[in-house]
This record gives structure tokens, sequence and C-alpha cells, in this order.
């Protein structure tokens, strides 16, 4: 019998912030929706990020960030995936990050961005319906 692999999902706090409701949030929320969710905790660099979504092979990367670094942080993350050959995980962002900054970010590769109070709902539904196919 095959089984199914559970959709993996890191959660990472990029920074300095040191507010993570909504992360953890997001987190649960990704949890009580079947998939498997592993949270970095506070004050990650884009390197702990990266090194961890490569030992946990995770399926996506969801960033949360309030200190305004995302403009520094998030590309220097996207750069260091492409070096690891991980550019099959999806990434979205979350947090305070201006909507003049979103097209950006996703020119980047970072396929969604949500703002402050997007429905949880809103976030599942985004992560099942485009997550690429894995190996």
């Amino acid at each position: 019998m095959q089984s199914i692999r559970k959709i993996r999902v890191l959660i990472a706090k990029p920074g300095l912030d040191s507010h993570d409701r909504g992360a953890k949030v997001v987190a649960r929320a990704l949890r009580d929706a079947g998939m498997e969710v592993i949270y970095t905790g506070l004050r990650q660099t884009p390197e702990q990020i990266v090194e961890t979504a490569l030992q946990e092979d995770v399926d996506v990367i969801g960033l949360s960030i309030l200190s305004g670094a995302h403009k520094t942080l998030f590309p220097r993350i996207m750069e260091l995936l492409k070096e690891k050959g991980l550019t099959d995980i999806m990434v979205f962002a979350g947090g305070i990050i201006p909507e003049e900054d979103v097209p950006e970010l996703k020119k980047l590769g970072i396929k969604e961005v949500f703002g402050p109070g997007t429905p949880t709902d809103k976030i599942i539904k985004f992560v099942l319906e485009n997550l690429p196919h894995r190996t």
C-alpha cells in the first residue's frame, strides 16, 4: 500500500522581528489542514532558513516579516534557494509588506504575499492549489 506524503511547510521568521503571533496562527492553520509544519522560531538568518528547508525536505516556505527588511532578506533567501538547487520549493510571504513592494518580490519568485488579516483558509487554499508536484 502506497502512503501519501503530507505537504511539508516551513514557517520562518527572518531577521530581527520579535513578534510571531501571525506566524504561529498560520502554522497552526496549515497543520490543522493536514500539513506537516516546521516552525523555525524567531530571528533566523537566510542561511538558517534555507538550511532548515534543505534538511527538512520541505515543499513550501512561508516567510513572515514585520520589520521592513523584506527587500534585503527575501532576495537573499531566494538566492540561497537557487544556489542549493531548491527552486522547486514554493515560497510565500506575509506580514507588513507595502503593496508597492509586492511586484518586486514576485519577480524574485515569491508566489504570493499575504497582508495582515488574511483569512487562514485563503492561505491554505493557495498552498493546495499552487503547490508544484514534487518527486
